[in-house]
């Protein structure tokens, strides 16, 4: 299963939208600073979630 997410920063309110394969890890890592674009602005809540059975298609949906 894949996932496109949205989260948005509780520091200042911008929304971050990505894709991964595992949401909980992903969202660790983006709140931990272990992500380049999202390091300075965490922490970060999970605002909204789709579920997509591929990664192509996950891929496809988050750049739309």
């Amino acid at each position: 299963m894949w996932y496109v997410y949205i989260l948005k920063s509780l520091k200042n309110g911008r929304l971050y939208t990505g894709s991964t394969g595992d949401i909980e890890r992903r969202l660790s890592e983006h709140n931990n600073g272990q992500t380049k674009y999202t390091s300075r602005t965490g922490p970060y809540e999970l605002i909204y979630k789709e579920d997509y059975d591929t990664k192509l298609e996950a891929t496809r949906r988050e750049r739309f």
